[in-house]
């Protein structure tokens, strides 16, 4: 791993990354966690679903963006690691890549040696940062990723938990920036488009816990896009994005997946 941190765990609010866990069935999670995905699960019965579609979207994106030739992946807002993980699908295609993974929470870091079983041919790195510390993610990055060399760039279910204050979309910019010509964006992102009150109640909820929920619309989401080439089909539920290259999440066509997800590469 790129440094060693102290593993301080705050146990006394929730957190995205061990609610997402819980609505996984992982164990990796503490009862305020419990707590509030309880709250989200009675305010919408189908948020462990949204969370299996994005761990399906994750796995789709990167094998098709392995099938295209693409050998390196920075992977920001990991999550508790839940297998298959990203490193693992690209080196199935292509043994040789190269994977970063981040986080903020100290739990990943604690989980992190399940991260780093990769291939012998490639490599697998952890580094412990925060999507607002973006020169920290770029510095440690490179001394694995080669940034002269494309890279795909992961911020899957992240966004939507970074406000307009914190400067999401610039964040996103300045990462993009120091990425070269080739490099993509892969992205999913909640959203109130489909259901305004539900979402209106999560969100307070949420803030009431000390957790930022900025649901973006179509347009905001589209943004994070500009100046990149999406890739065919564009803007999509997640769920609909090529969903030839992977199985259905069990429920997934039942009701409306309230997200987005697209990837787009940079010119």
């Amino acid at each position: 791993m790129t440094g060693q941190y102290p593993v301080e765990i705050d146990t006394s609010r929730p957190h995205p990354a061990r609610m997402y866990d819980w609505y996984l069935g992982g164990k990796d999670n503490y009862p305020v966690d419990e707590a509030m995905g309880r709250q989200m699960l009675a305010l919408d019965p189908r948020v462990p679903v949204m969370a299996r579609v994005n761990r399906a979207f994750m796995q789709r994106t990167t094998r098709w963006l392995a099938g295209q030739g693409v050998r390196q992946f920075l992977d920001i807002g990991t999550g508790i690691p839940t297998e298959p993980n990203l490193h693992q699908v690209a080196q199935e295609i292509a043994p040789d890549a190269r994977v970063v993974y981040c986080d903020n929470d100290p739990i990943v870091l604690a989980h992190a040696a399940a991260l780093l079983r990769g291939t012998d041919e490639g490599v697998t790195e952890y580094l412990q940062a925060d999507i607002r510390e973006p020169d920290a993610i770029l510095e440690g990055a490179r001394k694995i990723l080669d940034f002269t060399e494309p890279v795909a760039l992961s911020l899957i279910a992240l966004l939507h938990f970074v406000s307009d204050d914190d400067g999401a979309h610039e964040l996103v910019g300045r990462l993009l920036d120091a990425l070269p010509s080739g490099s993509h964006l892969i992205l999913t992102h909640a959203t109130a488009d489909f259901t305004p009150e539900e979402s209106k109640a999560a969100t307070e909820k949420l803030k009431a816990a000390g957790v930022t929920l900025a649901l973006r619309s179509r347009e905001e989401f589209t943004r994070f896009f500009d100046g990149l080439d999406l890739v065919d089909p564009g803007v999509q539920v997640p769920h609909q994005w090529h969903p030839e290259l992977g199985e259905p999440v069990p429920g997934q066509d039942d009701g409306v997946i309230p997200g987005y997800g697209a990837v787009a590469r940079k010119p």
